[in-house]
């Protein structure tokens, strides 16, 4: 349960949501998603497909063989790590994806929840937690990529 409640809480953040305008949109009480966030509560599968729809995404329930650690489906949802979430909060991350939302035309919240997950994926290939300096050294260099794209030999952007 502690991986969803931060999962949902990554989510949430990256959308730059608060508990309330979520727990709102799911029809929820706002004590009821936070206890949720803080690994707390028997979520019902009703609950969870709201909160996924509050935000922006579906409920997928994977069934795996008993002993195994993690479903082996791509396209499952990666473990989140704890400084991630925390990284997610913070008014860096806001304005790198503002930004970059900006550049490419696209929606903040959809890039945001797009970052958060492909940076997810980022710490469980390299089988690490990393720290809020190189969660921003990462989306330095993403800023850097979406700003200014590299240019083959004849000049369009590669």
């Amino acid at each position: 349960m502690e991986s969803l409640g931060h999962e949902l809480r990554a989510l949430r953040a990256a959308a730059g949501r608060t508990v309330a305008s979520v727990a709102t949109d799911a029809g929820l009480s706002v004590p009821y998603v936070a206890n949720l966030e803080n690994g707390r509560g028997n979520p019902t599968v009703t609950a969870l497909s709201r909160l996924a729809s509050a935000l922006g995404m579906r409920l997928l329930i994977t069934l795996i063989p008993a002993g195994a650690t993690s479903p082996a489906t791509p396209g499952t949802p990666p473990q989140m790590p704890g400084s991630l979430v925390r990284f997610g909060r913070t008014r860096r991350f806001r304005q790198a994806a503002e930004d970059m939302a900006g550049r490419l035309g696209t929606d903040v919240q959809d890039l945001s929840r797009q970052l958060i997950g492909v940076l997810a994926q980022l710490a469980n290939a390299i089988n690490t937690d990393p720290g809020e300096t190189d969660w921003g050294r990462v989306l330095d260099a993403l800023l850097l990529v979406v700003a200014h794209p590299a240019a083959d030999r004849e000049g369009t952007p590669t």
